[in-house]
């Protein structure tokens, strides 16, 4: 099983993003691919509307947050033109990311 993370941030990044890229080596230890792209690059990009994770190109989860920032109940989808539009745009995210190991804050 493969786990690739892609992470879209601003910079300069927050506190929290800073303590999330402390974290990651451990995920890489394990065996977690992971990517980050600053958010000045993805201006272009046509990416979902929520944080998600594609499980197997078979399902959507949905993380929602309130306005807030508070988490939400996930949701679930799927429906093949969602599982599509997250695919795409994951490809496209990961291509111009760059890799933990070189992403420097």
């Amino acid at each position: 099983m493969t786990v690739s993370r892609a992470r879209i941030v601003s910079e300069p990044v927050t506190d929290y993003i800073r303590f999330e890229h402390a974290i990651t080596d451990a995920n890489c230890r394990a065996g977690e691919q992971v990517r980050w792209l600053p958010r000045r690059r993805a201006s272009t990009l046509a990416l979902p509307g929520n944080d998600f994770w594609l499980i197997d190109d078979r399902l959507v989860r949905w993380n929602l947050f309130s306005g807030d920032g508070q988490a939400l109940e996930p949701t679930h989808t799927d429906d093949p033109q969602a599982i599509k539009l997250c695919a795409e745009a994951f490809r496209v995210v990961w291509d111009l990311a760059a890799d933990h190991a070189d992403y420097r804050i």
